[in-house]
């Protein structure tokens, strides 16, 4: 059904940017027999003109909202908007960071979160069937019942979607153990650009048949196709959980200590740090009391013997003169651990009048990991800016914010050049511009300096297949020519 007349209004098709695209004649929704919704409503399309990573000044709006709630409605709707060159961009919780679900071609944005279902648990399998639009926290409290939970979910867990995180191969605090979304995924059902509906993947523990679809829509960012069920792996809670934090005199030893405890095999399930600026950060939000000195936050994973793998966790730490190494388990953990949980808050209070600027994302290799964090600190120096930097640095993971005041042109430019520095810097160690953020709009142009000209150009020939009327969620992830 629809909620509006299928009249586009006439402020449709963007209200931002230089260089807004035209509006999309959207009327032919009127016509298909869906499940879910159409709506025209302005306040609804403005609210699908931007997601987390998208500055207000490049809104665009899209011309139409379409709220499925099965996979027949996307079908039908990405099949009618195909046959008209319409672009669907797909949306659901848009915590994105790299603009992954802002309509930058106008058109319509595909809501997915009325497709929220929590399907069938096959504990015996280890899986679970769910809607892309399903909170991932609430997918990992349904299989609680059964002893389960889904060792991938990322920090933002609580307010993201499954089909947001399989847009991006979304990671997290957990990666340094479970690894990413992308292992995790056994099968997936999609709607490919016209509109036909297929499954990839297997929901076999393995298959070699034919090639493999799945990795391909896994991190597309639905450039390629439209998740409309997802099959899940699943793993046992572990008996045994414990955690705490550690703290350096210097962050150089903060960081030799994790690469030396990755190396060396330490069985840790979350392994994040903190610079001391971002200790600062964390106190100015909570009265954290925190020392405001580089620290190591660390938890552990067992059925059995947890305790002996702390003990070999601590003794490669004593080997970079580490200064209190705290752990526990229950409330005492999460107290220890809260203040890494609330950093992206902290960042965003600590200065009111500067803005965070394009969070960074780089990973590198693990044993370049502290080369990487002395980086960080060369290039704020050289451009005179305040960095904090944190991660997930057990996979190699780093974030850091540029904080810069917007008005200022000149520390924007800085801070521009010295984002650019640090991507460029992680990928002369062979790192990567993006470890789960995804792509998106912002670091198109990096993908080729990653991947060389040859793997582009095998991106778009791939793009062009598959979405040959590029409709489907265009001016994302792949280069213009």
């Amino acid at each position: 059904m629809t909620d509006t007349t299928p009249e586009v209004d006439a402020d449709a098709g963007g209200d931002g940017g230089d260089a807004d695209p035209p509006p999309y004649d959207v009327g032919f929704l009127a016509d298909l027999a869906l499940d879910g919704e159409v709506s025209l409503d302005p306040g609804d399309r403005a609210e699908h003109a931007t997601d987390w990573g998208t500055d207000e000044a490049d809104a665009v709006t899209p011309d139409a909202v379409v709220y499925p709630e099965s996979t027949a409605d996307v079908s039908a709707v990405v099949a009618a908007a195909n046959d008209r060159g319409v672009p669907v961009t797909a949306y659901a919780a848009a915590t994105g960071l790299e603009s992954n679900a802002a309509p930058l071609h106008a058109g319509i944005s595909l809501d997915m979160t009325r497709m929220d279902a929590i399907g069938e648990i096959r504990p015996t399998d280890l899986q679970v069937d769910v809607g892309p639009g399903a909170i991932g926290a609430d997918v990992d409290e349904a299989v609680a019942r059964h002893g389960l939970f889904f060792p991938p979910l990322p920090s933002s867990g609580d307010i993201s979607t499954i089909g947001g995180m399989i847009a991006t191969d979304a990671s997290g605090m957990r990666t340094v153990k479970y690894g990413e979304v992308a292992d995790w995924v056994r099968e997936l059902e999609v709607v490919l650009a016209d509109g036909s509906v297929t499954t990839v993947g297997s929901k076999a523990a393995k298959t070699s048949s034919g090639y493999n679809l799945k990795e391909l829509i896994v991190g597309s960012e639905g450039t390629l196709a439209i998740v409309t069920r997802a099959t899940l792996e699943l793993a046992g809670r572990p008996e045994q959980i414990k955690g705490g934090r550690a703290t350096f005199p210097t962050l150089d030893d903060a960081t030799a200590a994790i690469s030396d405890a990755v190396t060396a095999g330490v069985d840790v399930a979350k392994i994040e740090l903190f610079d001391a600026e971002t200790a600062m950060l964390a106190n100015a939000y909570s009265d954290a009391a925190l020392p405001e000195q580089p620290m190591v936050f660390v938890e552990f994973h067992a059925n059995h013997a947890i305790d002996e793998e702390i003990a070999f966790c601590r003794s490669v730490f004593e080997a970079h003169d580490v200064e209190s190494f705290e752990m526990a388990s229950g409330d005492r953990m999460d107290e220890l651990w809260q203040a890494r949980k609330d950093i992206t808050y902290a960042a965003e209070a600590y200065h009111p009048d500067k803005e965070m600027g394009q969070p960074g994302d780089v990973t590198v290799p693990i044993g370049s990991y502290p080369e990487m964090i002395r980086a960080v600190k060369d290039v704020a120096a050289e451009y005179d800016l305040f960095v904090p930097c944190f991660g997930h640095a057990g996979d190699g993971n780093l974030h850091y914010f540029v904080l810069r005041d917007p008005d200022d042109t000149d520390e924007v430019a800085r801070a521009e050049a010295a984002y650019g520095e640090l991507i460029d810097r992680a990928l002369e160690l062979g790192g990567t511009a993006t470890g789960e953020h995804g792509i998106g709009a912002g670091k198109r142009k990096y993908l080729e300096p990653e991947h060389g000209e040859a793997a582009v150009g095998a991106m778009r020939a791939i793009k062009q297949a598959l979405d040959p009327n590029d409709i489907l969620n265009p001016g994302k992830v792949v280069p213009e020519e």
